[in-house]
Protein backbone atom coordinates (compact mmCIF):
# COMPACT_ATOMS: atom_id res chain seq x y z
CA UNK A 1 0.00 0.00 0.00
CA UNK A 2 1.91 3.28 -0.90
CA UNK A 3 1.82 6.03 2.22
CA UNK A 4 2.72 9.20 1.56
CA UNK A 5 5.39 10.59 4.36
CA UNK A 6 5.00 14.10 5.79
CA UNK A 7 7.86 15.87 6.98
CA UNK A 8 7.46 16.65 10.88
CA UNK A 9 7.31 19.34 12.82
CA UNK A 10 9.90 19.91 15.45
CA UNK A 11 9.54 22.90 17.55
CA UNK A 12 7.28 25.92 17.52
CA UNK A 13 9.74 28.43 16.07
CA UNK A 14 10.50 25.74 12.95
CA UNK A 15 8.54 26.59 9.95
CA UNK A 16 10.27 25.01 7.41
CA UNK A 17 13.53 22.57 6.04
CA UNK A 18 15.74 22.44 3.11
CA UNK A 19 16.28 18.78 1.70
CA UNK A 20 19.60 19.23 1.47
CA UNK A 21 20.11 15.38 0.07
CA UNK A 22 17.89 12.07 -0.52
CA UNK A 23 20.10 9.00 1.31
CA UNK A 24 17.57 6.81 -0.31
CA UNK A 25 16.82 6.93 -4.19
CA UNK A 26 13.29 5.98 -5.87
CA UNK A 27 12.93 1.75 -5.87
CA UNK A 28 15.62 1.27 -2.89
CA UNK A 29 14.36 -0.85 0.06
CA UNK A 30 13.98 1.34 3.59
CA UNK A 31 13.63 -0.17 6.85
CA UNK A 32 11.57 1.43 9.44
CA UNK A 33 13.97 4.44 11.39
CA UNK A 34 16.31 4.23 8.52
CA UNK A 35 17.18 7.90 6.88
CA UNK A 36 15.69 8.92 4.10
CA UNK A 37 16.94 12.34 3.86
CA UNK A 38 19.34 15.48 5.48
CA UNK A 39 17.05 18.03 6.20
CA UNK A 40 18.54 21.24 7.06
CA UNK A 41 16.36 23.76 9.41
CA UNK A 42 17.35 27.20 10.61
CA UNK A 43 18.21 25.23 13.93
CA UNK A 44 20.28 22.06 12.96
CA UNK A 45 20.75 19.48 10.28
CA UNK A 46 19.42 16.51 11.05
CA UNK A 47 18.66 12.92 9.56
CA UNK A 48 14.94 12.30 8.66
CA UNK A 49 13.99 8.55 9.28
CA UNK A 50 11.15 6.33 7.53
CA UNK A 51 8.14 5.55 9.39
CA UNK A 52 7.54 2.51 7.78
CA UNK A 53 9.74 -0.20 5.86
CA UNK A 54 8.68 -0.74 2.44
CA UNK A 55 10.61 0.49 -1.10
CA UNK A 56 10.93 4.25 -1.78
CA UNK A 57 8.20 5.07 -4.50
CA UNK A 58 9.45 8.70 -6.03
CA UNK A 59 10.11 11.90 -3.97
CA UNK A 60 8.17 14.81 -3.94
CA UNK A 61 11.04 17.02 -3.16
CA UNK A 62 13.70 17.63 -5.05
CA UNK A 63 16.97 18.36 -3.08
CA UNK A 64 17.69 21.87 -2.32
CA UNK A 65 13.94 22.83 -2.13
CA UNK A 66 12.52 24.26 0.84
CA UNK A 67 9.26 23.16 1.94
CA UNK A 68 6.73 23.94 5.17
CA UNK A 69 6.81 21.65 8.22
CA UNK A 70 3.80 19.13 7.61
CA UNK A 71 4.51 18.79 3.78
CA UNK A 72 4.30 15.18 2.12
CA UNK A 73 8.05 14.69 1.07
CA UNK A 74 8.24 11.56 -0.43
CA UNK A 75 6.05 7.70 -1.03
CA UNK A 76 6.61 4.67 0.19
CA UNK A 77 5.10 1.28 -0.69
CA UNK A 78 4.54 -0.73 2.25
CA UNK A 79 2.25 -2.96 3.80
CA UNK A 80 2.19 -1.43 7.07
CA UNK A 81 -1.27 0.77 7.86
CA UNK A 82 -0.56 3.43 10.45
CA UNK A 83 -3.52 3.75 13.03
CA UNK A 84 -5.38 6.59 13.04
CA UNK A 85 -5.88 8.88 16.13
CA UNK A 86 -9.22 9.19 17.51
CA UNK A 87 -10.43 12.45 16.52
CA UNK A 88 -11.86 13.57 20.48
CA UNK A 89 -8.67 12.65 21.85
CA UNK A 90 -5.79 15.14 22.33
CA UNK A 91 -2.82 14.26 20.27
CA UNK A 92 0.62 14.30 21.83
CA UNK A 93 3.21 16.81 19.75
CA UNK A 94 4.83 15.24 16.74
CA UNK A 95 8.54 14.04 17.26
CA UNK A 96 8.65 11.79 14.41
CA UNK A 97 8.26 11.45 10.57
CA UNK A 98 4.19 10.18 10.25
CA UNK A 99 3.14 8.63 7.15
CA UNK A 100 -0.34 8.79 5.16
CA UNK A 101 -2.49 6.63 3.68
CA UNK A 102 -2.11 7.40 -0.07
CA UNK A 103 -5.84 5.54 -0.84
CA UNK A 104 -7.90 6.34 2.17
CA UNK A 105 -11.69 7.45 1.51
CA UNK A 106 -12.48 10.22 -1.07
CA UNK A 107 -11.31 13.62 -0.48
CA UNK A 108 -9.50 12.39 3.06
CA UNK A 109 -5.74 12.06 3.58
CA UNK A 110 -4.06 10.72 6.92
CA UNK A 111 -2.33 13.58 8.89
CA UNK A 112 -0.64 13.30 12.11
CA UNK A 113 -4.43 13.56 13.62
CA UNK A 114 -5.77 10.96 11.73
CA UNK A 115 -7.91 11.26 8.84
CA UNK A 116 -7.97 15.12 7.72
CA UNK A 117 -9.45 16.72 4.31
CA UNK A 118 -7.45 16.66 1.09
CA UNK A 119 -5.65 19.56 1.09
CA UNK A 120 -4.85 19.42 -2.82
CA UNK A 121 -8.28 19.51 -3.88
CA UNK A 122 -10.49 21.28 -1.39
CA UNK A 123 -14.44 21.44 -1.71
CA UNK A 124 -16.70 24.17 -0.75
CA UNK A 125 -17.01 24.11 2.86
CA UNK A 126 -18.86 26.60 5.87
CA UNK A 127 -16.19 28.94 7.25
CA UNK A 128 -14.33 27.59 9.81
CA UNK A 129 -11.89 28.99 12.41
CA UNK A 130 -8.18 29.22 10.67
CA UNK A 131 -5.38 27.69 11.97
CA UNK A 132 -3.19 28.69 14.91
CA UNK A 133 -0.56 31.42 14.08
CA UNK A 134 3.24 30.36 14.60
CA UNK A 135 5.24 32.14 17.15
CA UNK A 136 7.14 33.81 14.17
CA UNK A 137 4.19 34.86 12.34
CA UNK A 138 2.37 36.79 15.43
CA UNK A 139 5.80 38.27 16.39
CA UNK A 140 5.61 40.06 12.71
CA UNK A 141 1.55 40.83 12.88
CA UNK A 142 2.81 42.72 16.86
CA UNK A 143 6.01 44.59 15.48
CA UNK A 144 3.83 45.79 12.60
CA UNK A 145 0.70 46.48 14.14
CA UNK A 146 -1.78 44.30 11.56
CA UNK A 147 -5.27 44.48 12.91
CA UNK A 148 -7.64 41.52 12.82
CA UNK A 149 -9.45 43.38 10.17
CA UNK A 150 -6.01 43.45 8.15
CA UNK A 151 -5.54 39.78 9.18
CA UNK A 152 -8.91 38.52 7.66
CA UNK A 153 -8.01 39.99 4.01
CA UNK A 154 -4.25 37.45 4.43
CA UNK A 155 -4.97 34.98 2.37
CA UNK A 156 -3.10 31.59 3.41
CA UNK A 157 -0.83 29.91 1.70
CA UNK A 158 0.05 27.23 4.53
CA UNK A 159 -1.31 23.81 5.11
CA UNK A 160 -5.18 24.57 5.87
CA UNK A 161 -5.15 28.08 5.18
CA UNK A 162 -2.49 28.64 7.43
CA UNK A 163 -0.84 32.22 7.44
CA UNK A 164 2.73 32.03 7.08
CA UNK A 165 5.83 34.27 7.44
CA UNK A 166 5.85 34.68 3.39
CA UNK A 167 2.15 35.54 3.31
CA UNK A 168 2.78 38.37 5.98
CA UNK A 169 5.96 39.30 4.48
CA UNK A 170 3.74 40.09 1.00
CA UNK A 171 1.24 41.60 2.80
CA UNK A 172 3.31 44.33 4.19
CA UNK A 173 5.10 44.97 1.06
CA UNK A 174 2.06 45.81 -0.55
CA UNK A 175 0.71 47.87 2.22
CA UNK A 176 3.68 50.23 2.31
CA UNK A 177 4.25 50.31 -1.82
CA UNK A 178 3.40 53.28 -3.24
CA UNK A 179 0.43 53.92 -5.39
CA UNK A 180 1.33 53.77 -8.84
CA UNK A 181 2.67 56.99 -10.75
CA UNK A 182 1.03 58.00 -13.52
CA UNK A 183 2.13 57.43 -16.93
CA UNK A 184 5.40 59.50 -17.88
CA UNK A 185 6.88 59.62 -21.47
CA UNK A 186 9.45 56.74 -21.77
CA UNK A 187 13.17 57.58 -21.03
CA UNK A 188 16.08 56.96 -23.11
CA UNK A 189 17.02 53.26 -21.61
CA UNK A 190 20.23 53.61 -19.73
CA UNK A 191 22.82 50.70 -20.52
CA UNK A 192 21.79 47.19 -19.92
CA UNK A 193 23.69 45.90 -16.55
CA UNK A 194 25.59 42.62 -16.79
CA UNK A 195 23.39 39.94 -16.13
CA UNK A 196 24.13 38.30 -12.55
CA UNK A 197 25.19 35.25 -14.13
CA UNK A 198 27.48 36.49 -16.44
CA UNK A 199 30.79 35.91 -15.12
CA UNK A 200 34.41 37.17 -16.13
CA UNK A 201 37.58 35.06 -17.08
CA UNK A 202 38.89 35.74 -13.58
CA UNK A 203 35.25 35.19 -11.70
CA UNK A 204 34.06 31.72 -10.39
CA UNK A 205 30.61 31.29 -8.71
CA UNK A 206 30.04 29.29 -5.71
CA UNK A 207 26.85 28.24 -5.32
CA UNK A 208 24.73 28.75 -1.65
CA UNK A 209 24.59 25.86 0.66
CA UNK A 210 21.68 25.33 2.33
CA UNK A 211 23.21 26.22 5.94
CA UNK A 212 25.06 28.74 4.20
CA UNK A 213 21.56 30.48 2.65
CA UNK A 214 19.92 30.16 5.88
CA UNK A 215 22.91 31.97 7.65
CA UNK A 216 22.29 34.67 4.97
CA UNK A 217 18.62 34.96 5.53
CA UNK A 218 18.95 35.14 8.87
CA UNK A 219 22.07 37.83 9.28
CA UNK A 220 20.23 39.89 7.05
CA UNK A 221 17.70 39.52 8.74
CA UNK A 222 18.97 40.65 12.52
CA UNK A 223 20.96 43.39 10.69
CA UNK A 224 17.47 44.42 8.91
CA UNK A 225 15.43 44.67 11.85
CA UNK A 226 17.28 46.02 15.05
CA UNK A 227 18.74 49.12 15.55
CA UNK A 228 21.96 47.96 16.84
CA UNK A 229 25.25 49.59 18.59
CA UNK A 230 28.17 48.54 20.26
CA UNK A 231 30.76 49.11 22.50
CA UNK A 232 34.22 47.96 23.85
CA UNK A 233 35.99 48.15 27.33
CA UNK A 234 39.60 46.47 27.91
CA UNK A 235 39.47 43.72 30.81
CA UNK A 236 42.97 43.09 33.16
CA UNK A 237 43.12 39.75 32.75
CA UNK A 238 46.20 38.84 34.05
CA UNK A 239 45.12 37.06 37.64
CA UNK A 240 43.02 34.85 35.79
CA UNK A 241 45.81 34.13 32.72
CA UNK A 242 48.02 32.98 35.46
CA UNK A 243 45.91 30.61 37.61
CA UNK A 244 44.30 29.22 34.71
CA UNK A 245 47.93 28.37 33.48
CA UNK A 246 48.84 26.44 36.39
CA UNK A 247 45.60 24.46 36.95
CA UNK A 248 44.86 23.81 33.30
CA UNK A 249 46.76 20.62 32.50
CA UNK A 250 45.89 18.98 35.64
CA UNK A 251 42.08 19.75 34.98
CA UNK A 252 42.09 18.33 31.19
CA UNK A 253 43.68 14.96 32.72
CA UNK A 254 40.92 15.33 35.54
CA UNK A 255 37.95 16.35 33.19
CA UNK A 256 38.69 15.32 29.74
CA UNK A 257 38.15 18.76 28.49
CA UNK A 258 40.10 21.72 27.68
CA UNK A 259 40.13 25.31 30.45
CA UNK A 260 39.39 28.10 27.57
CA UNK A 261 39.17 31.40 29.03
CA UNK A 262 35.37 30.76 27.42
CA UNK A 263 33.87 29.08 30.55
CA UNK A 264 34.88 31.94 33.00
CA UNK A 265 33.66 34.75 30.41
CA UNK A 266 30.59 32.69 30.84
CA UNK A 267 30.49 32.24 34.60
CA UNK A 268 30.90 36.22 34.65
CA UNK A 269 28.45 36.49 31.87
CA UNK A 270 25.39 35.22 33.96
CA UNK A 271 26.56 36.70 37.21
CA UNK A 272 26.11 40.03 35.21
CA UNK A 273 23.03 38.92 33.41
CA UNK A 274 21.48 38.73 36.99
CA UNK A 275 22.61 41.78 38.41
CA UNK A 276 20.83 43.41 34.82
CA UNK A 277 18.14 41.56 33.73
CA UNK A 278 17.10 43.68 30.90
CA UNK A 279 19.95 42.26 28.95
CA UNK A 280 18.42 38.76 28.91
CA UNK A 281 15.35 39.88 27.28
CA UNK A 282 13.67 40.21 23.54
CA UNK A 283 11.78 43.08 21.80
CA UNK A 284 8.22 41.95 21.73
CA UNK A 285 6.88 44.67 19.38
CA UNK A 286 4.92 46.59 21.96
CA UNK A 287 6.56 44.88 24.65
CA UNK A 288 10.21 43.67 26.22
CA UNK A 289 10.24 40.11 26.81
CA UNK A 290 12.39 39.63 30.06
CA UNK A 291 13.49 36.11 30.31
CA UNK A 292 13.19 33.80 33.32
CA UNK A 293 16.33 31.38 32.41
CA UNK A 294 19.65 31.70 31.71
CA UNK A 295 20.52 30.25 28.51
CA UNK A 296 23.89 30.86 26.97
CA UNK A 297 24.50 30.19 23.12
CA UNK A 298 28.15 29.60 22.18
CA UNK A 299 28.85 30.62 18.43
CA UNK A 300 30.58 28.37 16.95
CA UNK A 301 32.69 27.84 13.78
CA UNK A 302 31.38 24.38 12.42
CA UNK A 303 32.47 22.60 8.96
CA UNK A 304 28.62 23.10 7.38
CA UNK A 305 28.74 27.09 8.76
CA UNK A 306 28.29 28.87 12.26
CA UNK A 307 26.04 27.27 14.64
CA UNK A 308 25.25 28.54 18.04
CA UNK A 309 24.48 25.34 20.65
CA UNK A 310 23.26 26.50 23.96
CA UNK A 311 24.28 25.73 27.16
CA UNK A 312 20.36 26.13 28.87
CA UNK A 313 20.77 27.27 32.12
CA UNK A 314 24.12 28.17 32.52
CA UNK A 315 24.28 30.09 35.56
CA UNK A 316 23.48 26.58 37.42
CA UNK A 317 27.08 25.37 37.01
CA UNK A 318 30.40 26.02 38.10
CA UNK A 319 33.66 26.94 36.00
CA UNK A 320 34.28 23.15 35.44
CA UNK A 321 30.83 22.42 34.71
CA UNK A 322 30.70 24.83 32.16
CA UNK A 323 34.15 23.94 30.90
CA UNK A 324 32.68 20.19 29.97
CA UNK A 325 29.31 21.80 28.35
CA UNK A 326 31.04 24.12 26.50
CA UNK A 327 33.72 21.32 25.41
CA UNK A 328 30.76 18.64 24.66
CA UNK A 329 28.37 21.47 22.68
CA UNK A 330 31.58 22.46 20.37
CA UNK A 331 32.97 18.64 19.91
CA UNK A 332 29.36 17.65 18.72
CA UNK A 333 29.02 20.64 16.37
CA UNK A 334 31.84 20.37 14.58
CA UNK A 335 31.04 16.87 14.12
CA UNK A 336 27.82 17.49 13.18
CA UNK A 337 25.95 15.71 15.67
CA UNK A 338 23.58 18.24 17.33
CA UNK A 339 19.97 17.44 17.93
CA UNK A 340 17.66 20.68 18.11
CA UNK A 341 17.32 20.89 21.67
CA UNK A 342 20.85 21.75 21.35
CA UNK A 343 20.04 24.73 19.71
CA UNK A 344 16.77 26.01 21.38
CA UNK A 345 15.91 28.56 23.90
CA UNK A 346 19.00 30.77 23.93
CA UNK A 347 18.72 33.99 25.80
CA UNK A 348 22.01 35.62 25.68
CA UNK A 349 24.82 34.38 23.24
CA UNK A 350 29.05 34.63 23.52
CA UNK A 351 31.23 34.87 20.14
CA UNK A 352 34.50 33.74 20.60
CA UNK A 353 36.83 35.37 17.99
CA UNK A 354 39.56 35.54 19.99
CA UNK A 355 40.00 32.26 19.05
CA UNK A 356 40.66 32.64 15.51
CA UNK A 357 43.34 36.14 16.66
CA UNK A 358 40.59 38.77 16.65
CA UNK A 359 41.64 41.54 18.81
CA UNK A 360 38.46 43.75 17.82
CA UNK A 361 35.27 42.60 16.25
CA UNK A 362 31.74 43.66 16.23
CA UNK A 363 29.31 40.92 16.32
CA UNK A 364 25.61 40.89 14.72
CA UNK A 365 22.88 40.44 17.40
CA UNK A 366 21.47 36.38 17.27
CA UNK A 367 18.31 37.74 16.48
CA UNK A 368 15.20 37.86 18.48
CA UNK A 369 17.78 38.38 21.40
CA UNK A 370 18.95 41.62 22.83
CA UNK A 371 22.59 41.16 22.82
CA UNK A 372 25.75 39.55 22.23
CA UNK A 373 29.34 39.61 23.68
CA UNK A 374 32.30 38.81 21.66
CA UNK A 375 35.88 37.92 23.59
CA UNK A 376 39.13 38.93 21.80
CA UNK A 377 42.15 37.63 21.86
CA UNK A 378 44.50 37.80 25.36
CA UNK A 379 47.41 40.00 24.87
CA UNK A 380 50.13 40.93 26.87
CA UNK A 381 50.67 44.36 26.83
CA UNK A 382 52.27 47.40 28.56
CA UNK A 383 50.04 49.12 31.19
CA UNK A 384 50.20 52.45 33.35
CA UNK A 385 49.58 51.30 37.36
CA UNK A 386 49.70 53.46 39.65
CA UNK A 387 52.27 55.50 37.22
CA UNK A 388 54.43 52.83 36.51
CA UNK A 389 54.51 50.87 33.98
CA UNK A 390 53.66 46.94 33.73
CA UNK A 391 53.47 44.63 31.10
CA UNK A 392 49.91 42.90 31.67
CA UNK A 393 47.79 40.09 30.13
CA UNK A 394 44.79 42.47 28.32
CA UNK A 395 41.25 40.71 26.89
CA UNK A 396 39.05 43.18 25.11
CA UNK A 397 35.12 42.50 25.20
CA UNK A 398 32.71 43.87 22.51
CA UNK A 399 29.11 43.90 23.11
CA UNK A 400 26.23 44.68 20.50
CA UNK A 401 22.81 45.48 21.59
CA UNK A 402 18.97 46.29 20.62
CA UNK A 403 19.35 50.17 20.63
CA UNK A 404 15.17 49.63 21.13
CA UNK A 405 15.72 47.19 24.57
CA UNK A 406 19.00 48.98 25.82
CA UNK A 407 20.73 52.43 26.21
CA UNK A 408 24.14 53.39 26.48
CA UNK A 409 24.09 53.19 30.45
CA UNK A 410 22.35 49.93 30.92
CA UNK A 411 24.92 48.77 28.61
CA UNK A 412 27.71 50.13 30.42
CA UNK A 413 26.58 48.67 34.05
CA UNK A 414 26.72 45.33 32.09
CA UNK A 415 29.92 45.15 30.78
CA UNK A 416 31.48 46.47 33.57
CA UNK A 417 29.71 44.09 35.80
CA UNK A 418 31.72 41.43 33.29
CA UNK A 419 34.99 43.14 33.86
CA UNK A 420 34.59 43.37 37.46
CA UNK A 421 34.14 39.87 37.40
CA UNK A 422 36.92 38.60 35.11
CA UNK A 423 39.58 40.81 36.67
CA UNK A 424 38.53 39.16 40.13
CA UNK A 425 39.30 35.69 39.22
CA UNK A 426 42.54 34.19 40.44
CA UNK A 427 43.76 31.78 42.85
CA UNK A 428 41.14 30.92 45.21
CA UNK A 429 38.17 31.12 42.58
CA UNK A 430 36.57 28.07 42.56
CA UNK A 431 36.30 25.72 40.14
CA UNK A 432 33.47 23.46 41.02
Amino acid sequence: MPVRVELPHVGETVTEGIIQKWLKQPGERVKRFEPLAEVVTDKVTMEFPSPVDGVLVRHLVPEGAAVPMGSPICEIETAEVPAPVEPSAPSPPVKAPVAVLEEPPPNMVMGPTGLRPREEAPTPAPPRERPPLSPVVQRLIAEHNITPQELERIQGTGIGGRITKQDILRYLEARTAPPPAPPTPPAPAPPAPRPAAALGADEEALPLTPVRRIIAENMARSAREIPMAWSMVEVDVTGLARWREAVKEEFERKEGAELTFLPFVVKAVVEALKENPLVNSSWGGDKIILKKRINIGIAVAAPQGLVVPVIHDADRLSIAGLAKAIHDKVQRARENRLTLEDVQGGTFTINNTGALGSVLSQAIINYPQAAILTTERVVKRPVVIDDAIAIRSIMNITVTFDHRILDGHQMSAFTQAVKRRLEAMGPGTPLY
